[in-house]
C-alpha cells in the first residue's frame, strides 16, 4: 500500500516566523498535536508538536504570543513521499522514534502527513488494508516509544540550554 492511499492531505501549518500562540491556536482547531512548518514556497523547514510549544514556554518563561515557532520547532525533519510503500513510513518512524512523517513530493514540497493513527486505523480489521499489519503497527508503536539506548537526560533537548532556541539543531530530510 502507498503512503498516498492513507496519509492526511488538507494539513494545516505553520511559518517558523508565526508565534506559539498560533501554532497552539491551529493545533486545537485541527485536533492535532503537531504541525509542519513551511516557508513561504511550502517547502517543509521543520516540524513543531503541542509538546513543543509547552517546553518552550516554560523554559522561557514567557507567554506564546512572545516567542516565534522556529525557536521552539525541530528542523530536524524525517520525510517520505507519497509513492512510498508504507512499510518505509513505519521503518522511518521506528527508527527516528516519530509518530508523524510529513509527506513531500519531488520538489520537497509538503503535499500531505501521514501519523502512526492513520497506519494504525488502516491495520483494524475490517478496514480493507491488509497491506497494513496491525503487529507491525504495534512494533512502531513500541520503537517509537522506546527510550534512546543512551538513557533518560542523554536527549538533546534536555541537554540544551533553555536560552538556546531548539531551532540550532540540523536539518536532515530522509527522501527515498
Amino acid at each position: 500500500m502507498k503512503i498516498e492511499q492513507l496519509m492526511t492531505r488538507d494539513v494545516r501549518t505553520v511559518g517558523p516566523d508565526d508565534r506559539l500562540d498560533r501554532a497552539a491556536q491551529l493545533m486545537w482547531e485541527a485536533d492535532c498535536g503537531c504541525l509542519p512548518v513551511v516557508d513561504g514556497d511550502q517547502h517543509v523547514v521543520g516540524m513543531i508538536t503541542d509538546r513543543d510549544v509547552c517546553m518552550a514556554a516554560w523554559t522561557q518563561g514567557r507567554a506564546l504570543c512572545e516567542l516565534p515557532v522556529r525557536g521552539a520547532m525541530s528542523s530536524r525533519v524525517i520525510s517520505c513521499a507519497p509513492s512510498d510503500a508504507t512499510v518505509r513510513a513505519e521503518r522511518l518512524m521506528r527508527d527516528h522514534q516519530v509518530r508523524r512523517v510529513p509527506v513531500v513530493d519531488g520538489q520537497a514540497l509538503l503535499v500531505g502527513l501521514l501519523s502512526l493513527n492513520d497506519l494504525a486505523l488502516a491495520a483494524q480489521p475490517g478496514s480493507g488494508t491488509r497491506d497494513v499489519r496491525p503487529d507491525e503497527v504495534a512494533d512502531t508503536l513500541a520503537a517509537v516509544g522506546r527510550r534512546p539506548a543512551t538513557g533518560p537526560g542523554d536527549d538533546a533537548r534536555q541537554q540544551q540550554p533553555a536560552s538556546q532556541p531548539v531551532a540550532a539543531r540540523s536539518s536532515l530530510i530522509a527522501r527515498g
